[in-house]
């Protein structure tokens, strides 16, 4: 501890993780600590402003910073800087129904939304598109006499674009797809992220109206439709237009349909659902626009070509005497308050500073103004004030905090509205009627809103703020939400490839060990995200939404073995809730965990660590966020199997990586599959592709789960017969298998069992059938010949990686080291 403030909060030195985050992400230039850069930024902010406001307003801004209203993670990287990346954190980009050009209604045809997207993903922006605009897979393409394939295989298309574009600062991009639960695609839309590896640079969610909810409830059938002309195998099939012009594809009951995407997100946490009549009658703007998805994060509904211009102000700095060690613990509204004021102004300058994408948002953004304005911290702020976060006085807190910021951020923007004018769409008697978020402001400040104006349409967003939260917030909890743990592990890969960990603390829990608090027993306002109901993560929703113009990224924690049907009633109640959307997260063996807790450091005196549970570490399921450089240890396999179609053969190869075992020692993880060039046969294209799907499934940690579900694929061309079975009384018969996925998968489990049992190397598992050449000694006490590329010495296509080296299975020759 360096120093105490007059309220007796303590002023901690920096967590390494902290300077790291910033160093890494941060720091420009010659900047060496925050301080610096707070005034590059305060400078920068205060750059657009009349010359003659320009110095006490940098002053302001400096203020303002350290008391803690920072800007989103892109205004702290790049204001001030020469860098042509923009300061806005989202967008979301249309998509229209056509590839190149603009459809009928001016939307972008998908190669030209691609293209947008790309440049603002270039230049720093997340972007969210609605793809519910392109015509269903098999309508009618009358331009080109063929069928449409649907906007799933097109969300293909701008996934891999992501994953190619490198982003300015080296954020990489994200993005959020939706597709409305009419739409005649939407069943593949919300099982595409069972596949393993698909739409990895998405966030999905599905647009849903309240007149499929009522159809949920009333166990009513539910049209999917599209104004697109289907195909007529689908006219045959059933497919009938509308009287409003519309066609329907298909009718099914609505249960049918809602319980496909309770299955996934129980599963797989997505997709989210996005309340799109909640949205929009909610929206101070519904007289001139219409929004139909969101940001990457969910926290921000826009229109075409909209933005997020944040900002969160840490509400751990307005906590008085936190804990009441020393003084009854109270929240400084008036402080916060003014803070907010200039949070606005700020923020407001961040439209006028930035360097735009495209010319769309620019125009976009000066019709309109959005900012938003938010805080983080309000797990930490509610136990330092002593209060329960999943409990009525925590919410009521939270409540008091949501609506003071509001109104100051309302009348600081009204005040800025007499000074600077007001946003060119505004509309008075649309802005304030009924049902509106600007209806429910206080009398006065809706008068005043009607005789001067406001400046910004929107002021409000509550965003997740997990970097800046490190960096500047000395890891106060992200936010609205709870904490995660009060200590855990944070495992980092370098720029050099090297690895680092961090005991990274929460700042309330460092806070009241500080004060000299007993970390090893917490008091119970002491809660953590897992340690509460998921109704209680959705109950603080509920409290807080009605006082934020936009929307709240939260995630709901749910147990692994939370019941189905309990967590189904979630989203119901969500809806009824009048919340605007919703995400949740169920921990289990197909998504894995994301961070590991670790129990907390023990005091002087040793006593039970009163923290979350350790979680177990799996060396085979961490990600492995791409291929190292450089040759990596193989094999091959030759597979023989019969079809209807008579005898196949095919080569397959396994590249292993050996990863730490968490034992002081390292184990082979299988990291990539692939067939090599050259084997022929109409299957060749379908293996190719489930091998890459199988190498992001290993990369990412899931290929147990990969291979299990490939296991399960059936097809109508008959059963395959691949290796052996071996009966309780020694007897072995051949084995069968539903497909050629379900055999190729079988195969790939045994290669993979081969590797774990080194001593049975040369025989996997007692399945001869699956190796061309069983033993080793026919080949000279060689391992068997492996496919692989041309030897230098004898010319044989067998030479793979081997403990780092070129090695020829043929002759044993050796070849370069990596």
């Amino acid at each position: 501890m360096k120093r105490e403030t007059a309220d007796l909060t303590p002023t901690l030195s920096m967590q390494p993780i902290s300077l790291d985050v910033l160093r890494e992400k941060y720091f420009k230039n010659d900047e060496k600590d925050v301080e610096e850069l707070y005034r590059r930024v305060a400078r920068a902010l205060a750059s657009v402003e009349r010359e003659d406001l320009r110095e006490p307003l940098e002053a302001k801004f400096l203020d303002n910073l350290r008391l803690g209203a920072i800007g989103a993670g892109r205004i702290m990287s790049a204001a001030g800087t020469d860098i042509q990346a923009t300061l806005i954190n989202c967008f979301v980009q249309p998509v229209g129904d056509c590839i190149q050009g603009v459809d009928d209604a001016g939307y972008p045809g998908i190669y030209e939304a691609l293209r947008e997207a790309a440049e603002t993903m270039r230049r720093g922006g997340g972007v969210g598109y609605d793809f519910s605009r392109i015509r269903p897979r098999g309508a009618l393409v009358k331009g080109t006499a063929s069928m449409a394939s649907g906007p799933c295989s097109y969300i293909n298309v701008f996934d891999q674009s992501c994953s190619t574009v490198e982003s300015a600062g080296a954020r990489r991009g994200a993005q959020m797809g939706v597709l409305r639960i009419d739409h005649p695609d939407v069943l593949d839309f919300i099982t595409a992220k069972r596949t393993p590896g698909r739409w990895n640079n998405f966030n999905v969610s599905v647009g849903v109206p309240d007149g499929f909810m009522e159809a949920v409830e009333a166990d009513a059938q539910w049209e999917l439709v599209h104004e697109a002309t289907p195909g007529l195998e689908l006219q045959s099939a059933g497919a009938r237009q509308r009287d409003d012009g519309k066609w329907i594809y298909r009718t099914l009951r609505a249960r049918e349909l809602w319980d496909t995407i309770m299955k996934s997100a129980y599963d797989f946490a997505e997709p989210g659902i996005l309340f799109l009549d909640q949205i929009n009658t909610d929206n101070n703007l519904h007289y001139a626009e219409k929004i139909q998805a969101t940001n990457p994060c969910g926290e921000q509904p826009l229109p075409p070509y909209g933005c997020c211009d944040l900002g969160p102000i840490i509400l751990t700095r307005f906590v008085r005497n936190p804990f009441g060690i020393h003084g009854a613990a109270k929240f400084d509204f008036d402080a916060f308050e003014a803070s907010v004021a200039t949070q606005v102004r700020a923020l407001d300058n961040v439209l006028d500073l930035t360097f735009w994408p495209l010319e769309q948002q620019r125009a976009e953004s000066a019709a309109k103004r959005r900012i938003g304005v938010g805080f983080t911290g309000m797990g930490n702020t509610l136990a330092m004030l002593k209060l329960r976060y999943d409990r009525q006085e925590g919410r009521e807190m939270a409540v008091q905090i949501a609506e003071r910021m509001r109104d100051a951020a309302y009348r600081a923007s009204v005040e800025l509205a007499k000074e600077k004018g007001v946003f060119p769409k505004f509309n008075a008697d649309g802005y304030l009627s009924e049902g509106t978020f600007a209806s429910r402001l206080p009398k006065d400040l809706k008068q005043q809103i009607r005789t001067h104006g406001i400046r910004n349409s929107h002021l409000l967003s509550i965003a997740p703020t997990g970097t800046v939260s490190l960096a500047f917030a000395d890891n106060a909890s992200n936010g609205i939400e709870p904490p995660f743990s009060w200590t855990y592990t944070r495992r980092k890969r370098e720029a050099d490839g090297s690895k680092s960990e961090y005991i990274v603390e929460d700042y309330a829990w460092r806070v009241y060990k500080t004060l000299g608090g007993d970390v090893n027993n917490l008091p119970e306002y002491f809660v953590s995200a897992m340690n509460m109901s998921a109704g209680e993560h959705v109950a603080m929703m509920e409290a807080v939404q009605p006082y934020v113009d936009t929307a709240i990224s939260k995630t709901v924690n749910v147990p692994e073995d939370y019941p189905y049907d309990d967590f189904k009633n979630l989203y119901l109640q969500a809806w009824h809730s009048g919340l605007k959307g919703l995400a949740t997260y169920r921990p289990n063996s197909i998504l894995g965990a994301v961070l590991e807790v670790t129990p907390a450091p023990k005091a002087e005196t040793p006593a039970p660590a009163a923290v979350a549970p350790t979680a177990v570490f799996d060396p085979m399921r961490t990600m492995i966020e791409s291929r190292p450089k450089g040759g990596l240890s193989a094999v091959a396999e030759k597979l023989e199997y019969w079809t209807q179609e008579g005898h196949k053969a095919l080569y397959l190869i396994v590249s292993f990586l050996p990863v730490p075992d968490g034992h002081g020692g390292t184990i082979d993880r299988a990291i990539e599959f692939f067939m090599p060039v050259g084997q022929s046969g109409e299957s060749q294209q379908w293996i190719t592709s489930s091998m890459r799907l199988l190498s992001l499934a290993a990369r990412g940690g899931f290929l147990e789960r990969a291979l299990s579900d490939m296991r399960k694929v059936a097809w109508d061309r008959g059963p395959v017969r691949l290796g052996f079975h071996t009966k309780d009384d020694g007897t072995r018969i051949p084995l069968w298998h539903d497909s050629e996925v379900a055999a190729i998968a079988y195969a790939v489990q045994n290669i993979l069992a081969q590797r774990a049992t080194p001593q049975q190397q040369s025989l996997p598992l007692g399945e001869p059938a699956l190796t061309a050449n069983a033993d080793i000694s026919q080949n000279g006490g060689n391992p068997p010949t492996m496919a692989g590329k041309k030897c230098h010495e004898c010319g044989a296509h067998a030479v793979i990686r081997k403990d780092g080296c070129d090695y020829c299975t043929q002759c044993g020759a050796l070849g370069s080291c990596g």
